[in-house]
């Protein structure tokens, strides 16, 4: 991880005062090509380019939210002002976390969001977060990494929970599904611990057999296979990620020793964590299928 005087490379907070002039400003451009992007878009208008020819009027106030694929350009008009917040893959790591609704976050900042016509308390809630945010990178003498991550969070929350990413998952949701996405959860929340999959279901209140059929009829794997998977997918993050080093990566996973966190790793995917590790700095920036494309690659 970066040190906290290193901010400026992990995180991006702007704000663009209303101008007599049209702009047009760059999202994944340079530093910022791996960011993830918030915008936060006064009374006025705007557009977004994307890279593949489309085109979207914005009319403010709205918040949208760009994950580094949505690659795309965004204009605002003369009179509208903006704030734009980016973070990096490793600020939306720490940010994300580990926590229960940690699966739902991951999986909802795969796709682009836009919410427009904010009423006036998600305006309330929000707005005080991302330019809260943005005065914090905007003092040298206090821009902390831990501060930008916590406001990250609490703005994927707000966006989450406003755009009914919360009760749409409560929603037609019979007892099977409502069982998966509970195991899910408490991966999610535990898969450091390595528990048994017997206390897995015994948390859920129903046996092994009952949670290996309903996992093995919805995604085709066992629950011990989703929760390896699981595992894997946050070693390649943090291989990928972050500068730990192989004995903090498996202490920080939960494994008793390095050496078994290594034979476990390569036994999953074929590389020991440091050749994986070489392979990941070497594609950086390129698009290559052993790396860990992004959070929705676990189910």
């Amino acid at each position: 991880m970066a040190t906290d005087g290193g901010i400026h490379h992990y995180a991006r907070g702007e704000w663009h005062g209303p101008s007599l002039s049209h702009r047009r400003i760059r999202f994944q451009k340079g530093l910022y090509a791996d960011f993830h992007h918030f915008l936060l878009l006064g009374e006025g208008s705007g557009a977004l380019h994307f890279d593949n020819g489309e085109h979207r009027p914005l009319h403010g106030p709205l918040l949208a939210f760009l994950p580094p694929q949505a690659r795309c350009d965004l204009s605002i008009s003369a009179g509208t002002a903006a704030h734009l917040v980016g973070a990096s893959p490793q600020i939306m790591v720490d940010a994300i976390g580990d926590k229960v609704e940690s699966y739902s976050l991951r999986i909802f900042t795969e796709q682009r969001k836009l919410v427009e016509a904010l009423d006036p308390s998600a305006v309330a809630e929000i707005s005080p977060l991302i330019s809260g945010f943005v005065r914090e990178l905007g003092d040298p003498t206090r821009s902390s990494w831990m501060v930008a991550s916590a406001y990250i969070r609490l703005i994927l929350m707000a966006l989450w929970r406003g755009s009914d990413g919360e009760r749409s998952e409560q929603r037609g949701q019979g007892e099977t599904g409502s069982i998966l996405q509970r195991y899910r959860q408490l991966v999610e929340a535990g898969f450091r611990r390595h528990q048994s999959i017997s206390d897995y279901a015994a948390e859920l209140g129903v046996t092994a057999d009952r949670l290996h059929s309903i996992c093995q009829r919805a995604l085709g794997r066992s629950p011990i296979q989703l929760l390896h998977e699981r595992v894997v997918q946050e070693a390649k993050l943090r291989l990928e990620r972050s500068a730990r080093n192989i004995q903090e990566i498996s202490d920080g996973l939960g494994f008793r020793d390095p050496t078994y966190f290594s034979h476990f790793f390569k036994r999953k995917t074929g590389l020991s964590p440091a050749g994986y590790r070489e392979i990941a700095r070497a594609s950086a920036g390129s698009e290559n299928s052993m790396l860990s494309s992004g959070y929705a690659d676990w189910p």
